[in-house]
């Protein structure tokens, strides 16, 4: 089936409309567990945010790590914070492809079955023989702004992107919804260069029939 739309793309100039949503590009970082991160600095060792991320509770912190793959290695990988319960590294396919590591499409904390890479910090590396993903691009909202969209957590949404002459759709993408969510649309760097995605540039949430995964 063949299916058919019109979208009114004013919209896209309205940061009061509900739909609307900023384009945050997620670049390369890492999630640490705190017994990874006691190796990689030094036991008892804290991260130092940098600066706070749209998330609530969310930073980027000042510490950085090497991410070394079979072909290669991908330096100044920046830790995000707070420390999670597994370390996660989420990279770009075009970059995991270039240093040799097997990054499957998943979305964030879903490791079971990825593979791994040596993480190098201060302190020393570690071997992780899980948790590299490139992670799906997915939609932030918190209840209130999820609520006039009639978007439930983990709902199916289209969304339409575009930046000057470049636009485009994006089909099927999950939305994560509740009180530690901030609307935002994350994609990887990879999809950003595609979609020329700049600090100005927004999206519009289409809804998907409702579809839940």
């Amino acid at each position: 089936m063949i299916r058919k739309f019109t979208i009114d793309e004013d919209i896209l100039l309205d940061d009061a409309n509900p739909a609307v949503t900023t384009v945050g590009v997620s670049n390369h970082h890492v999630h640490l567990c705190q017994a990874d991160m006691d190796k990689l600095f030094g036991p008892g060792y804290s991260l130092h945010p940098k600066k706070k991320l749209t998330q609530p509770g969310q930073f980027a912190a000042e510490e950085t790590l090497t991410v070394i793959g079979s072909k290669g290695m991908i330096e100044n990988v920046r830790i995000l914070g707070p420390l999670r319960a597994e370390t996660q590294v989420e990279l770009a396919e075009t970059e995991a492809r270039l240093a040799g590591i097997k990054a499957l499409l998943r979305d964030s904390g879903d490791l079971e079955g990825t593979y791994g890479c040596i993480l190098l910090g201060p302190n020393g590396y570690i071997t992780i023989d899980h948790g590299v993903i490139c992670a799906v691009t997915h939609l932030h909202l918190s209840d209130e702004e999820a609520a006039p969209l009639g978007i439930k957590d983990h709902q199916r949404v289209d969304i339409f992107i575009k930046t000057g002459d470049k636009a485009g759709c994006l089909f099927n993408i999950p939305a994560r919804v509740g009180k530690m969510h901030a609307k935002d649309l994350h994609i990887d760097t990879d999809a950003a260069n595609a979609f020329k995605i700049t600090a100005e540039s927004r999206a519009i949430v289409l809804l998907n029939e409702c579809k839940t995964e």
